[in-house]
């Protein structure tokens, strides 16, 4: 459990804060300052390659988030009194720029983590996982294990001539040594796929598959292991919310049928309580795929749940 720096501002003692559009009613920083955990947004969805929209991902979860409370019934822990957490502000993109952008966000988050804080992106399509994989890299200093919540292997190469983009981040950041072979596990991988080279090169490079198949046959064993040999190490999680079923999750870019429902995913991110986690991302929520907001709400509560582990 990190030690709190800064204290926040408890929204439930603050009213000044509960009008406000931030995430989970935290209080708004945008000067990076000595914090557990600072949560930005990302609004880019430039290399979506079927539905886009994500890019207003982050200002639907920010309002869908003032609904969530800070003790978890569970855990029987209360976040706030656990780490010093505050909204950063959106990262500054470069909408024509896929490569522009990863920069600018990049060193947008070296600021916070030059202050020691872990950052929280919250997406965007998951083309902006990298950015923020390299940055707890570096205030890690050596690589870190991956949990990657997915439908998709995202070790796609190349698409249309562009390597940085939403199909590619876990194939990326193993190639720059963010993340270290056989610490990587995939989660809920389903539907068709672009080639077979795609799990092909996964599996060549380190990474443990555990398919929606998987899971269906052998419960939640292997991601239970998984998360016991991780001990202590250091670790990033990625949460793309396509992983779930589009009847739970409706409003994302790329929906694969026949996945996780909303208990089953939070079950399967309750598995890495007591994780090392050095930062984090959850992608790819396009609310205005969704009129109900459902989505926004099931991607705030993760990040909730994320934070909680």
């Amino acid at each position: 459990m990190a030690a709190r720096k800064t204290p926040s501002p408890d929204p439930r003692k603050f009213p000044r804060y509960a009008g406000m559009s931030t995430f989970f009613r935290f209080p708004y920083e945008p000067n990076p300052t000595a914090v557990d955990w600072a949560l930005y947004g990302m609004p880019f969805d430039q290399t979506t390659t079927y539905r886009s929209g994500a890019r207003f991902g982050p200002r639907a979860i920010r309002e869908q988030s003032a609904y969530i409370k800070p003790y978890h019934l569970s855990f029987k822990q209360d976040l706030l009194e656990r780490y010093s957490l505050v909204d950063a502000g959106d990262s500054p993109v470069s909408p024509y720029s896929i490569q522009e952008t990863l920069e600018l966000q990049e060193s947008f988050c070296a600021g916070w983590a030059e202050k020691g804080a872990r950052c929280f992106a919250v997406g965007g399509d998951h083309s902006i996982a990298l950015a923020n994989i390299r940055v707890a890299r570096k205030r890690s200093q050596k690589p870190l294990a991956l949990i990657h919540f997915d439908s998709h292997t995202d070790t796609v190469d190349e698409l249309w001539g562009e390597k940085y983009t939403h199909a590619a981040p876990v194939r990326r950041a193993i190639e720059e040594g963010l993340v270290e072979p056989g610490k990587i596990l995939s989660i809920g991988i389903k539907g068709p796929v672009n080639t077979a080279e795609e799990l092909q090169w996964g599996l060549q490079n380190g990474i443990q598959y555990v398919t929606y198949e998987d899971w269906r046959a052998e419960g939640l064993k292997r991601v239970s292991d998984f998360a016991k040999s991780l001990k202590d190490q250091e670790a990033y999680l990625s949460f793309d919310i396509d992983c779930l079923d589009p009847t739970f999750a409706p409003g994302t870019g790329t929906p694969s049928v026949g996945g996780f429902s909303s208990a089953e995913a939070i079950e399967l991110v309750r598995q890495f309580r007591g994780l090392n986690l050095q930062g984090a991302d959850l992608v790819e929520v396009a609310p205005d795929l969704d009129p109900g907001y459902t989505t926004a709400l099931l991607g705030a509560h993760l990040i909730f749940e994320i934070l909680s582990l």
